[in-house]
């Protein structure tokens, strides 16, 4: 599946390099192959120009921004405040505790 980029000209937005691609590659701890590089520049550089060209519509900033096309009602019961575990009870049923908090084991070697 080919997509055709949208030219500079044509449609505003941030232009992203193979490097750069390659870089957010690393940050996010994936190891992708030379064509897969190539592949994500140009399906990434499409969505960026998208998202581009909806944020630079005009005459929304007397429009509210809305989260729900419809108005929703809360049909929960009320919050209210009681009293919950002490830490040693909460404590008491973990498998390993330290210094008064939950002890887990370490999830990435490099941290310290």
């Amino acid at each position: 599946m080919s997509s055709v980029l949208p030219s500079e000209a044509d449609e505003p937005g941030p232009t992203l390099t193979r490097d750069s691609v390659a870089h957010l590659a690393h940050l996010a701890r994936l190891e992708l192959t030379d064509a897969e590089l190539d592949l994500y520049v140009d399906q990434l550089s499409v969505i960026l120009h998208s998202v581009a060209a909806v944020s630079g519509v005009v005459g929304t900033k007397d429009i509210e921004p809305t989260s729900h096309a419809v108005p929703l009602t809360n049909i929960f019961r009320e919050d209210v405040v009681r009293p919950g575990l002490s830490r040693d009870a909460a404590l008491a049923g973990a498998p390993s505790a330290e210094n008064g908090r939950f002890r887990v084991p370490q999830v990435l070697g490099e941290e310290q």
